[in-house]
């Protein structure tokens, strides 16, 4: 045999001949892995702080949170103060679709609320899409 360990031309892998090279190359690896170091944490409240902020991007997650009830408000004052309105318009004798009932059976049903709530999920939705359809493009994560 020309050599002890062969190399399998069409997987790649290392085959090894014997059972005491498998156990001599597996203790080189234990070796050189307990040689490596263990990170060393951060010193300090303040160190460990910024070590916490850059690992979980705590930083970025607030940043996201705020944007996020920012824009929700924006879409929500756009919804009631501009396309209810003209939902108004189209519907004739509806002024506010806000106070809108809906009787069955002698109860009265207040679904204009829901009805604004979720046109304003349906808009909020549909530019957090375009935000990320966005960011995708210009190749941002």
């Amino acid at each position: 045999m020309l050599y002890a360990n062969r190399i399998n031309i069409w997987t790649g892998v290392m085959r090894m001949d014997n059972e005491e090279e498998m156990l001599a190359e597996l203790k080189k690896i234990r070796e050189a892995l307990e040689k490596a170091p263990p990170p060393v944490p951060p010193k300090g409240l303040w160190n460990e702080f910024k070590d916490f902020l850059k690992s979980y991007k705590v930083l970025g997650l607030a940043v996201a949170f705020v944007l996020g009830v920012y824009l929700g408000a924006l879409v929500k004052a756009l919804v009631q103060d501009f396309i209810m309105p003209l939902i108004g318009l189209a519907i004739p004798g509806l002024s506010n679709l806000s106070t809108y009932v809906a009787v069955l059976m002698k109860q009265q049903f207040g679904v204009g609320d829901f009805l604004v709530a979720l046109i304003t999920f349906i808009i909020v939705a549909f530019v957090v899409f375009l935000i990320v359809k966005v960011a995708k493009r210009w190749k941002i994560d």
